[in-house]
């Protein structure tokens, strides 16, 4: 056991009357939140939050902070006094509940205990107290249930199976049919149960349950479904968890009790309204679980409108408070409305934007913080594809719309076929007939996620909105089978595992096969083909739109777009690009001139040399005139060939195998052998640190200038067509300043003929892509040659990591991501702390040595959220990305301004 390290702080426990909404760091979400409802006067059963200090100190040392049974006991004395009852006394017992609550809101991730101090004696005690026996044991068998699966370890299903079997006995469907009798005969099964698997009996004693519930709470950080969702959602693993004790209130009391999750606006939509689900004579667990479907809220206006009213007000209340969409849990004990949490509810991306602009236009929030309510992320969610609703498809079912998009894959019923399936390449949707906490693997994995019950506010609902998944809750017309892995439809129809069906999550509708599919009307929008207007999707555009613009206005960097033609530069005009950061000529010897660079490859003399460079400057130059044709007045940053040569030769099996039939049949294969033999000479052990980039330039006469011969050209071209043609010129690779300065020297010389030949004065800039560690370490030399750098952060990832990209993502990525030693990819968003740091090297010294060096960034980060933000604070001048990045580039580099103003009040 380690040493018991305990932080320095006044105290580990706090009364709900002492925190606010603000100490989220130390009393958790859900901690801070009740504190405030409590300080706002909002009706909260009273209690006690255990902080994040003390789980740290438990998680360390493996024991508890030696100060906090004493808090503890002191608290619990004080709730004692103010219930005027002790926990689990044998006459009306205080009961209290034991749940998480951490900074941020992990659904379903960790553990609660609900009706601790129950016993063999409190239980008769309640029972008198409420005048309701069935009531009572109703809850003494949801603590042993809830206590032995979460604290004793036991499996979960032993508990579901006797309880199915008592339903059985019965002749009864739901568990509210089963009577006080049943319940008491469960009870005793249950507690059979923990003694056989845990080993030891259901503890009897109130307070060594809700110390064994504590530190269970605190233990449920780190199982592996917590880590696994703070991966995906990119929670630090290091924050713990706070634990609130809370004094039971009871929904469970019969018709007049209920329990429910409400929502100020529609998490789906961003519409105003009354949202969310209701459940008469249950607790808060049989909601979010899904095991039984709920009503919609608005019908509890019917069952009890005067708890309905006192709830319509406390949300506006919250919503005004919080100024943002507010997601509540209650409880009503016998027509007494009681608040149990509240936070800022988890949205889809298309609530994002429109409950940001509502705020704006209600006033409680202004434009930079709408733009903070918004993520790159989101507004990528927007731009996928939807389903065409003109096709002729087999509609099977509807549920509820919990998560929108369009799914289409293949029917899977259990979380381990889902994740082995989709690592094989398949797309599969996840069939459950409701999900839990141990299905995460398998929500992450599918492509969307449809059950049979549950509603907006299931686990299924809520994990998937805040993953942006697809999902469609609460089809009861659906019947889910999982043991024997089939859902029959409406009609008798089967759908078999393996089968395709679509589910479409902005609808709730179900569909057997495969639907087609049409782009989002936010693409449309961007591409120019579709305006605001009446209906939903214009008003999701408008809202997309008003965004955008904000973030346009107060956006540093610029955006261009990695782009080789000219239909790929004209659609990233449309995406709002400033330019292009990236055309990699490369690709435009692919295709039919492949023939033609093979000649020069091969070319065996000077003068075949400078016949197949001949044959390609003229198609070089035409793909540059259509090119600063498509981005006139904009810049283009065009980079000289890169890849090494043998990418341009035939494959050296293949190659082989046709030589050696070629042989064997005693045909003609001359050109065949000279193209094996040139491939055996290029074969290099690591092509990629090989000869390439600059290095191609230095080594074959004749190449670089040649293409700078068709830029110059092209240039000049446009120019006297009354263009505005901005070429910049980038030599890759480049690892030394001399390098550099050779191809400029040759570069310089091209352009100034080029300008005596056609009389056109041409303003070409040259710089250098920065890719290499010593290049960004040299990088104050290197500017003395170069008038802007671009990073390719692709390459200088490689290269500081000493990956082959290729390689390792398949080989050991998907270790080191579920071992924690990524928290992402590096390719996916810079490593701040190592290539970011060269990347904050090389711009600070390549300014030093030239204050007005160009610098951008071309690698693919350049359209990643996080990433852009870390740009914009080493001070580059612009990113870029593909054209479907471009518009999050802009929305991430307008956050990102604000950010830095501190303008981020969240």
């Amino acid at each position: 056991m380690s040493e018991n390290k305990e932080p320095h702080v006044a105290k580990f426990v706090y009364d709900f009357t002492e925190g606010n909404k603000d100490l989220k760091d130390l009393l958790g979400g859900k901690g801070a939140n009740l504190a405030e409802m409590t300080n706002l006067g909002l009706p909260v059963p009273p209690g006690f939050t255990i902080t994040t200090d003390a789980c740290k100190v438990y998680l360390d040392s493996g024991e508890e902070p030696a100060a906090l049974r004493d808090e503890v006991s002191a608290h619990l004395d004080a709730l004692e006094q103010r219930m005027g009852k002790k926990l689990g006394q044998a006459d009306d017992p205080l009961l209290v509940s034991v749940r998480s609550g951490a900074k941020f809101s992990m659904p379903g991730m960790m553990d609660t205990v609900l009706n601790i101090g129950l016993s063999d004696k409190s239980v008769q005690g309640l029972a008198a107290q409420a005048g309701d026996d069935r009531f009572a044991w109703d809850s003494y068998r949801r603590l042993i249930q809830m206590f032995g699966k979460t604290v004793l370890g036991v499996d979960g299903d032993l508990f579901e199976e006797a309880l199915d079997k008592a339903k059985e006995a019965k002749k009864v469907t739901v568990d509210t049919d089963l009577e006080a009798a049943d319940l008491k005969k469960l009870v005793t099964a249950f507690k059979k149960i923990v003694k056989k698997e845990a080993g030891r009996d259901f503890p009897q004693d109130a307070r060594e349950q809700m110390d064994l519930a504590i530190h269970a709470v605190f233990d449920s950080w780190n199982t592996d479904r917590a880590k696994l969702y703070r991966r995906q959602e990119r929670i630090p693993g290091d924050l713990g968890t706070a634990v609130n004790v809370c004094s039971m209130v009871f929904g469970n009391l019969g018709p007049d009790s209920g329990t429910g999750v409400a929502f100020t606006r529609d998490p789906a939509s961003g519409h105003q309204g009354v949202y969310g689900d209701y459940l008469q004579n249950a607790q808060g667990e049989d909601v979010v679980a899904g095991i039984r479907n709920t009503v919609p809220l608005a019908e509890l206006e019917q069952i009890d409108k005067k708890s309905y009213d006192q709830l319509m007000q406390i949300m506006e209340t919250l919503e005004n408070h919080y100024k943002d969409l507010c997601d509540i849990e209650f409880t009503i004990e016998r027509g007494q409305l009681w608040m149990l949490q509240t936070r800022v509810g988890k949205r889809t991306a298309g609530a994002a934007f429109r409950i940001a602009t509502q705020l704006v236009d209600q006033g409680l929030i202004d434009e930079a913080e709408a733009l903070q309510r918004v993520t790159g992320a989101q507004l990528a969610q927007l731009m996928f594809p939807r389903f065409d609703e003109d096709a002729k498809v087999a509609q099977v079912g509807r549920g509820i719309a919990a998560s929108p998009g369009a799914a289409v894959g293949k029917a899977v019923f259990d979380s381990y076929t889902a994740v082995k399936w989709s690592r094989s390449g398949e797309k599969v949707i996840l069939v459950r007939r409701e999900t839990n906490p141990d299905d995460l693997d398998g929500m992450i994995a599918a492509e969307g996620i449809l059950t049979s019950r549950g509603g907006k506010t299931s686990h299924a609902a809520v994990v998937a909105r805040g993953m942006g998944k697809t999902c469609v809750c609460g089809a009861e017309e659906l019947e889910v089978d999982t043991k024997r892995r089939r859902m029959t439809v409406p009609g008798g129809h089967v759908v078999e595992e393996g089968d395709l069906i679509s589910i479409d999550g902005s609808s709730g509708k179900v569909y057997l096969g495969e639907v087609p599919v049409v782009p989002s009307p936010v693409v449309e929008y961007f591409e120019g083909r579709m305006h605001a207007g009446a209906n939903d999707a214009d008003e999701l555009v408008e809202a997309v739109h008003r965004i955008m613009a904000f973030a346009d206005r107060k956006r540093r960097l610029r955006v261009r777009a990695n782009a080789d033609n000219a239909e790929d530069a004209m659609r990233a005009r449309r995406f709002g690009a400033q330019g292009i950061g990236l055309c990699r000529t490369e690709h435009m010897f692919l295709g039919d001139r492949r023939e033609l660079v093979e000649r020069l490859i091969l070319a065996d003399t000077e003068a075949e040399r400078e016949e197949s460079l001949k044959a390609l400057l003229p198609l070089q130059k035409q793909d540059f005139v259509e090119l600063f044709s498509a981005m006139d007045g904009l810049p283009v940053t065009i980079r000289l060939l890169d890849p090494p040569l043998h990418e341009f030769l035939p494959d050296i099996t293949e190659l082989s195998v046709r030589v050696a039939l070629a042989e064997s049949r005693q045909e003609p294969h001359e050109n065949e052998l000279r193209l094996l033999q040139a491939v055996h000479r290029l074969h290099e052990q690591n092509p990629m640190l090989g000869l390439r980039g600059v290095r191609l330039g230095l080594v074959i006469p004749g190449l670089f200038t040649m293409q700078v011969r068709a830029i110059a050209e092209a240039a000049a071209e446009r120019k006297n067509a009354k263009g505005d043609p901005r070429a910049e010129i980038m030599i890759p690779l480049v690892g030394t300043v001399q390098e550099l300065e050779i191809v400029r020297e040759e570069a310089d010389q091209v352009v100034a003929e080029v300008e005596a030949a056609t009389g056109v004065e041409l303003k070409l800039s040259i710089g250098t892509m920065i890719e290499l560690p010593r290049a960004a370490l040299t990088a104050g030399q290197i500017a003395e040659a170069a008038e802007f750098f671009s990073f390719g952060t692709n390459d200088l990832t490689q290269t500081a990591w000493g990956f082959s990209r290729d390689d390792v993502e398949a080989s050991f990525f998907t270790a080191y991501l579920e071992k924690g030693i990524f928290g992402v990819s590096p390719f996916e968003t810079i490593d701040k702390d190592g290539v970011g740091s060269l990347v904050k090297l090389a711009a600070e010294a390549g300014r030093r040595t030239r204050p007005d060096l160009k610098l951008g960034v071309c690698g693919e980060h350049g359209g990643d959220p996080e990433s852009v933000h870390f740009f914009h604070q080493v001070g580059l001048d612009y990113v870029s990305c593909s054209p479907f990045r471009i518009p999050v580039a802009r929305l991430e580099a307008g956050r990102a301004a604000i950010t830095a103003n501190g303008s981020d009040h969240r």
